[in-house]
């Protein structure tokens, strides 16, 4: 317990103003006769039973003889006082509640930890990290993030949508990092939504973007809350949605769709290889199927003569050409990938492996396609599953088919075109303002300063 020199209420309302302006901030006095004493905390993650129970009741109920103080510091949760603001505003983010009586503060530890309400992560699983996800209760997201982000300048505003639910949206940033203009960007298209109902983050995520047909996504849903704090330490704003499980990223470039967080976790070489093997399974998933009826169709002396007699060997007796033979087997995989995500868990696998080995089998007996194409498909498919993100997964699988009809029509040359294309496409995309093809905040501060100059 610590003594001030100052005048009591004017001291909570400075720890108070620098809180400020996230909602989940609580400044109360409770008064009794001459009896006052000023409470603060965070009520996102204060355990509000323990707090009636052990200060507000007491409080009310203690005869005029005992002392308030004294039971304050016999209580076995106080903390120790720190001697600066920034280190009384660090306890109270991690849920302690300040207590004042009179001249004297101290600190007790009631923290809630919603643990136990969270699920498990099952979109972004990872071996190493934590293993638990975002809940659906807004409170207990932001509980999860405030016991893993000790900051004062963590900044919670919530937002009332104006549809038919009335769904509660909050903003969660850092506000010595976030940029003030990408901060202002987001709070006007979330105010200028116009629908009659939103349902969770991934209606808020069609929304909020501004080209409503655009194949790359400019915004990042997440179950992951290691992967909201890397983020949001990297200058970003945090968009959770009241029953919604996960929680939406603005802005995110194409890079981060890219990242596992268990990037974090490997030693520098580990993370390098995987990342060449990850880069390398998005070039050929895109790219591979293209280039197989470029080849085969139009320049098959690209290959050498002993692979390019094999190639034509596996072809004999397949009625179609090459371009109709590869799209019949993509959509094949498509139809197997869908499957395998809408059937119930315990049937998924077995429905599709057979389904897979099957027909791929009845499909080169009967000479619809060849024995090489079946490995080319097998391996985009696979190449297809080492994007970490889902979201960039079915971009991915869109350009496949566009560049497919570019090199049916144009040959080698039109897989090229289409590359250069897309690459000119990503180059003049941007996600709130941020070049799509750029590091997002890998210099944050530098960037901070020289938006104030």
């Amino acid at each position: 317990m610590g003594e001030l020199e100052n005048e009591a209420p004017a001291y909570v309302n400075r720890l108070a103003k620098q809180l400020a302006p996230s909602t989940d901030v609580v400044k109360k006095t409770l008064k009794r006769k001459e009896r006052i004493v000023h409470l603060l905390y965070l009520k996102s993650v204060v355990d509000m039973m323990q707090l009636q129970e052990i200060i507000v009741k007491p409080f009310y109920e203690l005869s005029k003889e005992q002392n308030f103080a004294d039971y304050i510091r016999s209580l076995p949760y106080e903390t120790n006082m720190p001697s600066g603001d920034e280190e009384v505003l660090i306890e109270i983010t991690k849920g302690n509640v300040f207590v004042m009586i009179d001249k004297q503060i101290t600190l007790l530890e009631l923290k809630m930890v919603a643990a136990n309400a969270v699920q498990e992560a099952t979109m972004e699983p990872t071996i190493h990290g934590p293993q638990l996800g975002l809940s659906e209760s807004l409170e207990t997201n932001i509980n999860v993030i405030r016991q893993r982000y000790h900051q004062p300048s963590l900044i919670i505003e919530t937002v009332q949508l104006e549809e038919a639910s009335n769904r509660s949206v909050a903003l969660v940033y850092d506000t010595d990092l976030v940029r003030p203009k990408l901060l202002k960007d987001i709070k006007k298209r979330i105010q200028s939504i116009d629908i009659k109902l939103i349902q969770g983050s991934s209606d808020l995520q069609y929304h909020m973007n501004e080209v409503k047909y655009s194949l790359f996504p400019t915004s990042l849903l997440t179950e992951r809350p290691d992967r909201v704090l890397h983020n949001m330490a990297a200058g970003k704003v945090i968009i959770l949605v009241d029953g919604s499980p996960h929680a939406l990223i603005t802005p995110t470039v194409f890079f981060d769709f890219m990242a596992s967080m268990e990037d974090n976790y490997y030693s520098f070489w580990v993370v390098k290889l995987i990342q060449f093997l990850r880069y390398g399974g998005l070039f050929t998933c895109i790219m591979l199927p293209a280039l197989y009826v470029g080849i085969t169709s139009y320049t098959p002396d690209v290959f050498r003569t002993e692979l390019a007699l094999t190639v034509a060997a596996s072809r004999i007796g397949v009625p179609y050409p090459s371009f109709i033979e590869v799209f019949f087997m993509l959509i094949f995989i498509e139809l197997l990938t869908e499957a395998s995500m809408r059937l119930p868990n315990t049937i998924s696998a077995t429905a599709t492996t057979v389904g897979g080995l099957i027909l791929g089998t009845a499909a080169v007996e009967a000479a619809l396609t060849s024995n090489i194409l079946v490995i080319v498909v097998s391996l985009v498919a696979i190449s297809t599953f080492v994007i970490p993100i889902s979201e960039m997964n079915y971009a991915v699988r869109v350009c496949r088919f566009f560049l497919l009809v570019y090199t049916t029509v144009f040959g080698l040359a039109g897989l090229v075109l289409g590359m250069l294309g897309l690459i000119m496409y990503l180059v003049n995309k941007d996600s709130f303002g941020e070049p799509y093809l750029r590091l997002f905040g890998k210099n944050r501060q530098e960037e901070l300063k020289a938006d104030e100059q």
